[in-house]
């Protein structure tokens, strides 16, 4: 009983010498993974940001080329860092579930217009007045957004794109109508039900080259488990032999916590060797 005391007693006197003398910062900067760039799309007419990770070895490596990852939703207070942070673990050489990469996330200015087709639906057209812009966000990727990487960074041919909700509404668009702007969809939670289902109807249009697609869904009830496991049997029976497609129910997720594991998920299929 008399030791407790004593240590006691020397605890707190230990906590007050170091209250009165608290420890100082010798340095402070900067913590970056990567850049941020603005610049003035004519397509769009008008300014956007990309933010960029780059890999660890992107410095120390200046020969080699690299696939890059494009993430809609990807300004920092979306998705941008949490699914660079999940691209930078699954790139460790004792993981290797996905190779090193660029991600480059597409910050939004107004997403219920870039990421929506025109809409028949009159519901959809009082909640989302802005709609209908993708053809031209689907332009600005192609013209401006890739050409733009290729040009400043070092990177290879392949490309990925990832879209959650209406992100996801938006990589299948590009699926079906410019297949050929990416290798690789991952298209989580897609919000197909936008103009009554109409995107399901239409077909698919195939590209000479290979494509891994992902579709997951969550626990988001009856019309965004029917579309998304709709939009996988329809790409599967309409793909070429050389397309590839790989489908995931996160039964226990709900449409806000899909996307993190689905990601993760489909890096697993897609990409580890």
């Amino acid at each position: 009983m008399f030791k407790n005391i004593i240590l006691a007693v020397l605890l707190l006197s230990s906590i007050s010498a170091h209250a009165n003398n608290p420890l100082k910062i010798t340095e402070k900067s900067q913590f970056s993974i990567g850049d941020r760039i603005t610049f003035n799309s004519t397509v769009l007419s008008e300014s956007r940001i990309l933010n960029i990770y780059l890999p660890s070895s992107y410095e120390s490596s200046p020969d080699k080329t690299y696939p890059v990852i494009y993430l809609l939703d990807g300004s920092a207070e979306e998705d941008f860092i949490h699914l660079a942070g999940l691209v930078q673990f699954g790139s460790f050489s004792w993981i290797q579930q996905v190779p090193e990469s660029i991600v480059v996330g597409i910050e939004n200015v107004d997403r219920k217009r870039d990421f929506t087709y025109p809409t028949n639906h009159p519901q959809d057209q009082k909640d989302f007045p802005t709609s209908g812009g993708s053809a031209k966000f689907i332009e600005f990727i192609g013209s401006e957004v890739q050409p733009l990487i290729g040009q400043n960074y070092r990177t290879n041919s392949n490309k990925t794109i990832i879209g959650q909700s209406l992100g996801g509404l938006l990589a299948t668009e590009i699926l079906f109508k410019a297949p050929e702007l990416f290798d690789n969809y991952i298209i989580i939670s897609p919000s197909l039900w936008w103009d009554d289902e109409s995107l399901l109807a239409q077909p698919l249009k195939t590209s000479a080259t290979e494509k891994l697609i992902y579709i997951a869904v969550g626990k988001e009830g009856d019309i965004m488990e029917r579309t998304a496991k709709e939009l996988f049997v329809k790409v599967n029976k309409q793909k070429p032999k050389h397309y590839s497609t790989f489908f995931k129910f996160f039964e226990q997720l709900s449409h806000g916590d899909t996307l993190h594991l689905a990601v993760y998920n489909a890096f697993d299929k897609l990409f580890r060797k």
